[in-house]
């Protein structure tokens, strides 16, 4: 099959969870220097459900993070729930990730500290509740990601798939506004993948949470309300699949 390139071009809009105009940015200095992403132009709705596809290289988990505020904008406008990232300090873009999930393809895990206590980090960053009601949340999220007889147990006992599991379940723990999902049914076979991005896509509805997922599985593409490939650090609408 074929598929048809639209160079996405999207004003800024206060309304929208993510609003990004000629971002773009580089690796090294002087002769070193690289460009990766090359001006980039997105933006995402509020409980919209976005895949981001392209092959490995191109781009992707750098823009996660510079959405995702663990980078530092260089070069462009990044607006990230009415927060412009572009010049913004530490302190803003420590405070707006407090309303960002992020999951990871390693699965950043503390090793020390059980299924339960790693998901109950993300409820800790929620204001205003007790200790007993920030567990009883972790516990809710490993129910729904299928971990419920696993909370007490450490990552060393758990396979890669439940790791995962525990990933998702503490990016969603803290009631998140965005979340960004790198590659998260990666580790999953297609039955529980399936079931996660069902989850995910009821939490956009439910909770009015933007979820922006990258991904190179082509059994959640149907799942998608929007679906857009990056290449070479551009991103270009997907009208028709490749899989």
């Amino acid at each position: 099959m074929f598929k048809t390139k639209n160079k996405v071009s999207n004003k800024i809009n206060n309304s929208k969870t993510v609003s990004i105009n000629n971002l773009s940015h580089f690796y090294g200095r002087n002769e070193t220097k690289k460009q990766v992403l090359n001006n980039v132009n997105l933006s995402i709705e509020k409980s919209e459900l976005v895949l981001l596809k392209g092959p490995s290289g191109c781009g992707k988990t750098t823009l996660l993070t510079l959405i995702g505020a663990l980078r530092t904008c260089q070069s462009g406008d990044l607006k990230v729930l009415n927060n412009q990232l572009n010049g913004a300090s530490r302190q803003t873009r420590q405070n707006l990730r407090r309303s960002i999930g992020m999951i990871f393809q390693g699965h950043n895990l503390l090793r020390c500290l059980t299924a339960e206590q790693n998901v109950q980090m993300g409820a800790d960053l929620i204001k205003g509740l007790t200790y007993l009601q920030r567990r009883e949340i972790a516990r809710k999220w490993l129910y729904a990601v299928g971990l419920e007889e696993h909370y007490k147990k450490l990552p060393s006992d758990l396979s890669g798939g439940q790791k995962q599991r525990v990933a998702i379940a503490r990016a969603l723990s803290a009631n998140p506004k965005l979340l960004l999902a790198d590659e998260p049914t990666s580790a999953l076979d297609s039955v529980t993948g399936r079931e996660i991005v069902t989850l995910l896509r009821k939490l956009a509805k439910e909770q009015n949470c933007s979820v922006l997922m990258v991904t190179h599985d082509p059994r959640i593409t149907d799942m998608a309300d929007r679906i857009l490939n990056m290449e070479d650090g551009e991103i270009f609408s997907a009208h028709s699949e490749l899989v």
